[in-house]
């Protein structure tokens, strides 16, 4: 150990340094003694010094210190701080900065003070508080990981995905703001596509932790503060805070970026509900609809023919394409009650409109999202199959499998001119993931209105010519 460490741990120089902290009456004295703090932190190379210095009460009593932090100077050498002291966290070194109770930790000064300058308007801070918060995360203690996914620390999660709204909306706006000015330059959107893509790979680096309630507070938070109240409306209803090329964009970069095998496919199912579902006017009648879709679902799969079906003939396909076309005017003409659409088309035909009957740029957003999908990884094959727009070299395998292990009329599927999908693990994996609907927008009180009694009881599976041509291929 080098000598001058020796004698800072001799003369308990620590605690000299909360001593003059608290008679100091400058700024001046503060800023100085964390720089000090963060320097020493950073050097230090030997364990036995890092314990000496994690392990007395004066660390703690400097990160807990009430710092005047109007100097954004100040603020930003205290995070600088704790920053270096995160750099230096392990599994056992991270027990000398939390106090514990019973086995449980009660007290971590070190992350809360941090998180709460997380949303800070500097992005200098706020970048080395996520650093700080991942050195934290990716520790990998048990008794660590239970306090920061409780409450109150778990409404971090919550907070971060409601600042990531917070800049979705904020792109949206620069998005008009351009089309009807002339003067705004195009990097000011670029620069908030950075920040909205900065935002996601942190979320997903959060999730690359590891620790097991993370990925469903994530999964939870971003599904009821983003997709279902925001996004997912604004594939069909215009001026609810986001345009739906904004929308399309953000779609593509949460299923690109944020690896979450139930996010993808959730988000997936969710197009199959009706266009009303997610409308902030309509009344709710979620409970009984909900369970009325999943026991349809399992009743209908269990019968001779298949909830999730194609189009008989040609005759048939180019009647759902046109169906599909019909343009928005037209499907805003559907059946209202109390300012409600009917529910008579699902998001799914809703995202299809924006390829047969949108603008250029509607349509590569459309595409974009289905392509997505095709390359996301963690969506099931069966959830691409629903969708319509499983390639057809994987129908194929899918379908040979099913002929070699006996399964009941894939022979016959397997050769068929139609090829048709087969029954089972769709209305499986569908209905798994419309109860997980059922129960986000349960707990989320949204006032949602699922379906209503007088449309027809099953879902029909469409492959329009267009999707066809773009997205059938081999991957």
């Amino acid at each position: 150990m080098h000598p001058f460490f020796e004698f800072f741990m001799e003369k308990q120089i620590m605690a000299e340094f909360v001593r003059i902290l608290t008679i100091s009456r400058t700024g001046s004295v503060s800023l100085q003694l964390l720089q000090t703090m963060s320097i020493i932190i950073q050097n230090l190379k030997s364990e036995h010094a890092i314990y000496y210095l994690f392990s007395t009460e004066h660390m703690n009593k400097l990160i807990t210190y009430a710092f005047d932090f109007r100097s954004d100077e100040l603020l930003s050498y205290y995070i600088s701080f704790l920053r270096a002291i995160s750099g230096k966290l392990n599994k056992n070194t991270i027990s000398l900065l939390v106090k514990t109770q019973n086995g449980r930790v009660v007290s971590f000064p070190m992350y809360v003070e941090a998180i709460q300058f997380a949303f800070h308007e500097e992005s200098m801070i706020h970048t080395a508080v996520r650093a700080l918060t991942l050195n934290v995360y990716h520790v990998g203690d048990d008794c660590v990981n239970r306090f920061i996914t409780s409450p109150p620390h778990a409404e971090y999660f919550s907070n971060l995905v409601t600042f990531f709204r917070k800049q979705c909306i904020n792109l949206n706006e620069l998005v008009f703001e351009t089309k009807r000015s002339t003067e705004l330059s195009t990097s000011t959107i670029l620069a908030a596509i950075d920040e909205i893509e900065d935002n996601l790979y942190y979320i997903s680096d959060i999730i690359s932790a590891g620790i097991p309630d993370v990925g469903r507070l994530t999964t939870d938070n971003i599904l009821r503060h983003l997709i279902f109240p925001l996004l997912l409306p604004s594939l069909m209803i215009e001026g609810i805070q986001i345009g739906a090329v904004t929308s399309l964009y953000l779609l593509c970069c949460i299923l690109r970026i944020v690896k979450i095998k139930d996010l993808a496919n959730t988000i997936s199912a969710a197009f199959f509900c009706p266009l009303d579902s997610f409308s902030p006017h309509c009344e709710g009648r979620l409970i009984g609809n909900m369970n009325w879709l999943c026991c349809a679902n399992r009743s209908q799969s269990s019968g001779s023919d298949s909830i999730v079906r194609q189009p008989s003939d040609a005759e048939s396909l180019r009647k759902e394409v046109l169906y599909s076309s019909t343009p928005k005017t037209e499907l805003e003409g559907v059946s209202t009650k109390n300012g409600c659409r009917g529910s008579r088309l699902d998001l799914r035909e809703a995202l299809l409109s924006h390829i047969t009957t949108g603008d250029d740029v509607e349509v590569l957003g459309a595409l974009s999202v289905l392509a997505t999908l095709l390359q996301t990884e963690e969506l099931d094959e069966s959830m691409l199959d629903a969708l319509g727009i499983l390639p057809q070299r994987k129908q194929h395998k899918k379908l040979l499998l099913e002929a070699l292990v006996g399964e009941d009329s894939s022979e016959q599927q397997l050769f068929s001119s139609e090829n048709a999908s087969s029954k089972g693990g769709i209305d499986v994996e569908l209905d798994g993931y419309l109860k997980k609907l059922k129960v986000l927008f349960l707990s989320s009180m949204l006032p949602l209105t699922f379906l209503h009694a007088n449309i027809k009881k099953e879902i029909i599976f469409l492959r329009p010519l267009i999707v066809d041509t773009y997205c059938i291929q081999e991957l």
